[in-house]
């Protein structure tokens, strides 16, 4: 299965975002999900084994608790890919950026601050 495939699906973007903040359990994960999306558990089991099956989490049990976490190594592969398009988005971002500043600079020119390029 492509990553794009694994990712396409907001149920196991969703587990990957619980997933971020931390090494999660099964039921925990289960829990989380059923309240938001209003699936199954055995179709929630079936999310976390694509995730697995594809590299993009690992599992390992503890006791009769089965514990999962984020691999990075796939998301490492797509951020790769994505790299052949951040141009789309990146200078408009820095331009904002610039926008912003400049726009600091300016307020504090009327409210009499310093100039930071002439404070010491």
């Amino acid at each position: 299965m492509h990553a794009f495939d694994v990712l396409g699906d907001p149920i196991r973007r969703r587990i990957l975002e619980l997933l971020a903040e931390g090494e999660q359990t099964a039921g925990t994960l289960c829990a989380a999900v059923q309240r938001e999306f209003g699936i199954s558990q055995p179709a929630v089991s079936q999310h976390l084994r694509v995730l697995r099956d594809n590299g993009f989490a690992t599992v390992r049990p503890e006791g009769t608790r089965r514990l999962y976490a984020v691999d990075p190594q796939p998301l490492r592969q797509v951020d790769a890919w994505l790299d052949h398009f951040r141009r789309f988005w990146t200078p408009p971002l820095e331009a904002l950026a610039t926008e912003l500043a400049r726009g600091r600079r300016e307020r504090r020119l009327r409210e009499g601050g310093p100039d930071e390029r002439t404070a010491p």
